[in-house]
């Protein structure tokens, strides 16, 4: 019979028909981070849900922003949408290197986004980092309209 060991941060599992020594120990996840994010409209919601991704990321009152870029984005629903939004901002610094300082919504329409980002090439000497923010994912994340407005839940893995 397989027998297990539970304490707040792992298990350890033998399997059947083996000698009981361990063969893997599961490891909770640590490597997640989540934001609850508000907006009195929707175009505030994911202006703000950006902002606070770069906020996670580095240390925004040392960005001053240089360039600007447009951003397209569809989305199946309103989380879909969110996740895209915040991947495709996320594209930005993972591989370009540019830490989003502003970003200004033009138009929200039904699952689609049309905005445009104000950003600064990162630099070493002058920026400081807060978190490794790998990815945004589908994990808990919700959209919700509620009397005072929308509110968020986003978990990145970092």
């Amino acid at each position: 019979m397989p027998w297990d060991v539970r304490n707040a941060m792992s298990m350890a599992v033998c399997f059947h028909n083996r000698d009981c020594l361990m063969t893997y120990r599961r490891m909770d996840p640590t490597a997640d981070c989540g934001i609850q994010v508000f907006g009195t409209e929707l175009k505030a919601l994911f202006e703000n849900a950006g902002l606070a991704l770069f906020d996670l990321i580095a240390d925004l009152s040392l960005v001053k922003p240089a360039f600007a870029y447009p951003v397209q984005v569809t989305g199946s629903d309103w989380p879909d949408l969110l996740v895209n939004w915040l991947r495709e901002l996320l594209y930005f610094w993972s591989v370009k290197e540019l830490l989003v300082k502003e970003i200004e919504v033009m138009e929200i329409l039904e699952y689609r986004l049309s905005a445009s980002i104000r950003v600064e090439p990162y630099h070493a000497a002058r920026h400081r980092l807060n978190h490794e923010i790998k990815a945004v994912t589908y994990h808990r994340i919700r959209v919700t309209h509620t009397p005072a407005g929308w509110e968020a839940i986003v978990v990145f893995d970092v």
